[in-house]
């Protein structure tokens, strides 16, 4: 008996040893994160938040967590689908206690090269502050930051990543933040197959490259022949957006519900203005708008064709459209605007796997 419980002891000791051995391996691991952009631009990421191996990874963790809700039911990737180019296509999210939100969920790719505040109305201007704001939202995760804190504490895979890429295992909503700002920083789309097109390794179709000339040619009232659509005028640059807030005309100035832009500001100049997002990947992403209330693309460039609205806050250029009568397109030239718009889906972003739930 005394030779058993001599070796059930040793067996432990090894065991517990080994335990140790385990912990100390683990250590802060600062292997910097690499983003493949392709052939964009390099972008100005957050000097104060490196981006890392181990705080991208814990980033992904936090991002399918669903703990981070009150019922442990919902994660961020629950209305940022990776299938969907991480948007939502109901019109508006639902939350954990069953409410709608106000809005529709904005797609979560090439954050790197956004640099004038986030969400529709630009509220924040960090994207670490932005990740925690849905987790207290009472319409979305109807969570507590400190209630987090507690649930992931509890869990020993959080505090072996946070030391890896915190250095110790001390969770706080500022580490949060950091690290969900990390993994959608490293989330890029850049190999649609007008990307491939402009590499030279595909060719257009007829109607795909008359909606590219369409989409890129300036309006021109004064000659009909040579006007386009001018799309490029707020979706350009090759992420196909300006990065501005503006108004494009979807309401009359008295009939408007959602002040957008001016929530944040508090200047009446910026109602009606939102975010202008990023057309990559739009064909996929329906509906469209701030408010989903266009379900397909057609519809939404006769909005710009037809339907503009005036108002104080108007973008001059869409002000000069809605004075000349629209901008004349003929139903083939919406169909091939559309076509175009189609070959800005990114496949690979949908299936790659480094964006993939980890658990």
């Amino acid at each position: 008996m005394k030779k058993i419980i001599g070796l059930l002891v040793i067996c432990l000791l090894i065991n517990a040893c080994k335990d140790d051995d385990t912990k100390e391996s683990i250590s802060l691991d600062e292997t910097p994160y690499i983003i493949d952009t392709g052939n964009f631009p390099t972008p100005d990421l957050p000097q104060d938040n490196a981006l890392t191996v181990a705080g991208v990874e814990l980033g992904r963790m936090l991002f399918y967590e669903k703990k981070l809700s009150k019922n442990n039911t919902q994660a961020c990737a629950n209305c940022h689908k990776q299938q969907d180019a991480f948007n939502d296509l109901r019109r508006f999210s639902r939350g954990v206690e069953g409410l709608d939100g106000t809005r529709n969920a904005m797609s979560i790719f090439n954050m790197a090269w956004h640099n004038n505040g986030f969400f529709w109305d630009g509220r924040e201007n960090m994207l670490r502050d932005q990740a925690l704001e849905p987790i207290q939202d009472p319409l979305e995760m109807n969570e507590t930051i400190e209630n987090v804190i507690t649930k992931l504490s509890n869990e020993s895979i959080y505090a072996d990543q946070f030391i890896r890429a915190f250095g110790d295992d001390e969770i706080t909503a500022e580490r949060m933040g950091l690290a969900m700002e990390q993994f959608m920083l490293s989330i890029v789309s850049h190999d649609s197959k007008y990307d491939q097109y402009l590499a030279g390794e595909v060719e257009l179709t007829e109607s795909e490259e008359r909606g590219r000339q369409l989409y890129f040619t300036e309006y021109n009232p004064f000659f009909p022949d040579e006007s386009g659509a001018d799309c490029e005028h707020c979706h350009g640059g090759f992420n196909f957006t300006n990065n501005q807030y503006m108004n494009n005309g979807l309401d009359e100035w008295d009939m408007m519900t959602d002040l957008g832009r001016a929530l944040a500001t508090g200047n009446e100049n910026d109602k009606g203005k939102f975010k202008v997002p990023s057309l990559r990947n739009i064909a996929i992403t329906p509906p469209y708008m701030h408010d989903g209330r266009f379900q397909t693309l057609e519809e939404t460039v006769r909005h710009y064709n037809e339907h503009i609205k005036n108002a104080p806050s108007l973008d001059p250029a869409l002000l000069q459209v809605v004075e000349n009568n629209g901008l004349q397109l003929s139903d083939e030239d919406i169909n091939d605007i559309v076509n175009f718009l189609h070959i800005l889906t990114d496949e690979s972003l949908l299936t790659n796997e480094a964006y993939f739930n980890p658990f």
